[in-house]
C-alpha cells in the first residue's frame, strides 16, 4: 500500500510540474500581465490606439494572459500617469503604450515601477529628452545624453523609418497617375515631417522615372484632428485640382476626406490600412493606399520576447528604429504599404511594389531621413504652406 501512496504522490508532482509549464512548452507567461494604456485617442480609432489594443489583445488571449486597457480622462501626461498609477495598483506588470504623447509619461512614471516593463511604440530618443530635459532643451538628441537625465533599464521604445512608407506611398500616386498632391500632416513632429519628406521624394522618384511634372500642395493642421478650417482648407486644394491628399496625422484625415468626398478625390492613409474607415466613412474607393507602420508585429515579437521567452534584458534601455528587414516579403517589414488597401493598377502592380520593396531593401533606392529641410527635387514643385492654423 504505501508503494503504491508513494508512486500515486509522484505522479502528482509529475503533472504539478507539467502543470507548471504547460503555457507554450516551459515558456514564462506565469507572473505577467498586460496592460495597453490609449494615448488621446480610444480604441476604435483606427489608427494606434485600435491596431496596437487589438495586436496585444490578440496576443493575451493566445497565450492565456491577463490583458485590459485604460483610456486616460484626458490629453494630458498627468492624465496617462494616473492610469500607470491604476494599472500598476492592479497589479498589471507589462504596460504597453502607443504614441510619441507618452515621453512625458516614460519620464515621470518609469522610475516610480521598477519592477514594471514599459513598452512604449513611436517614442523618439529626442521625445523623451524634451521632457526630461525641459526649456534648456535644443531638440538635437545628438547633444545629450539620455541616461543622465532618466535610468531607462525598465523601457523599451520602438521608432519606424517613416520616411520608407512615406516614400512608398508617394512614389505609388505618381506611378498611379496622380500629378496634383497634397500633404496634410498633424502637428509638425519627427514622426510627420518624416513621412511627408519621404513622400515628397517618393513622388519625385516616380515622376523622374515617368518623365512627369508633379505638384505637391504641403501643410501641417498643427493639430491631430479634423476640422472647420482644415476641412475648408482642403476644399480650397480639391477644388484648385489637388487629386490626392496624404493625410498624415491621427483623426486629421477626416477634414481631407471630407472635402475629397465633395469632389470625388482621393486619400492616402497612414500608419495602418485606413481604407476600411475612411471608404466606409466618405465614400467606396477614396483610399489609394496607406503608409503603414508594423505595429501589430512590434507588439507581437516584444510580448514573444519579454512575457513568452523572458528576453527584457534583450529589450532594456533599447531605443530601435525599425524598417524593412525583407527584400523579398514585404508584409515582414515593419513599414509597408497595405496589399489588400491599395488600389493597384497598371501603372503600380503588386510586381511593382515587390521590386520598389527590394530596391530600397537593397539599397539601389535611398531615402534621406534628414528632417532639416525640404528634400530637393527634380521634377516636383512643392507649394510649402506651413501651418494651417
Amino acid at each position: 500500500m504505501k508503494k503504491f501512496l508513494a508512486l500515486g504522490l509522484a505522479l502528482v508532482m509529475v503533472l504539478s510540474c507539467c502543470a507548471c509549464s504547460s503555457n507554450g512548452g516551459g515558456k514564462k507567461a506565469d507572473g505577467y500581465k498586460v496592460a495597453m494604456i490609449t494615448d488621446y485617442g480610444d480604441i476604435t480609432d483606427q489608427s494606434f490606439n485600435q491596431t496596437t489594443y487589438e495586436a496585444c489583445k490578440a496576443f493575451c488571449e493566445a497565450n492565456k494572459i491577463d490583458f485590459t486597457y485604460y483610456k486616460p480622462a484626458g490629453d494630458s501626461t498627468a492624465d496617462r500617469v494616473a492610469m500607470v498609477d491604476t494599472a500598476v495598483a492592479d497589479g498589471y506588470n507589462v504596460i504597453v503604450m502607443p504614441g510619441f504623447a507618452f515621453a512625458g509619461t516614460i519620464v515621470q512614471a518609469a522610475p516610480n515601477y521598477k519592477d514594471v516593463k514599459f513598452i512604449a511604440l513611436d517614442v523618439a530618443e529626442g521625445d523623451i529628452l524634451a521632457e526630461a530635459v525641459g526649456a534648456n532643451y535644443d531638440y538635437n538628441p545628438d547633444n545629450w545624453k539620455l541616461s543622465d537625465y532618466l535610468d531607462m533599464s525598465n523601457v523599451y521604445c520602438a521608432v519606424y523609418q517613416e520616411e520608407l512608407s512615406g516614400f512608398m506611398a508617394g512614389y505609388a500616386a505618381v506611378s498611379l497617375g496622380y500629378t496634383e498632391l497634397g500633404f496634410l500632416g498633424g502637428m509638425a513632429v519627427p514622426a510627420v515631417i518624416r513621412y511627408g519628406f519621404g513622400f515628397v521624394q517618393g513622388a519625385d522618384a516616380a515622376a523622374a522615372a515617368k518623365g512627369a511634372n508633379v505638384n505637391i500642395k504641403y501643410a501641417y493642421g498643427n493639430q491631430f484632428f479634423g476640422d472647420a478650417d482644415i476641412t475648408a482648407a482642403m476644399d480650397t486644394w480639391y477644388s484648385g485640382g489637388t487629386q490626392v491628399v496624404f493625410a498624415c496625422g491621427g483623426g486629421i484625415y477626416s477634414s481631407a476626406a471630407e472635402a475629397a468626398a465633395k469632389v470625388n478625390g482621393k486619400v492616402i492613409g497612414v500608419d495602418v490600412d485606413q481604407k476600411a474607415i475612411i471608404d466606409g466613412q466618405y465614400g467606396d474607393g477614396m483610399t489609394v493606399t496607406s503608409a503603414m507602420k508594423g505595429l501589430a508585429a512590434t507588439v507581437n515579437s516584444a510580448l514573444t520576447d519579454v512575457v513568452l521567452n523572458d528576453k527584457w534584458a534583450d529589450y532594456s534601455g533599447k531605443i530601435v528604429t525599425l524598417g524593412l528587414v525583407s527584400g523579398s516579403d514585404a508584409s515582414l517589414n515593419y513599414c509597408q504599404l497595405p496589399v489588400e488597401g491599395t488600389q493597384f493598377a497598371d501603372g503600380f502592380t503588386k510586381d511593382d511594389y515587390a521590386k520598389l520593396v527590394a530596391d530600397m531593401f537593397n539599397g539601389v533606392i535611398k531615402v534621406s531621413n534628414d528632417i532639416s529641410a525640404m528634400p530637393a527635387t527634380t521634377n516636383v514643385t512643392v507649394d510649402d504652406q506651413g501651418n494651417i492654423k
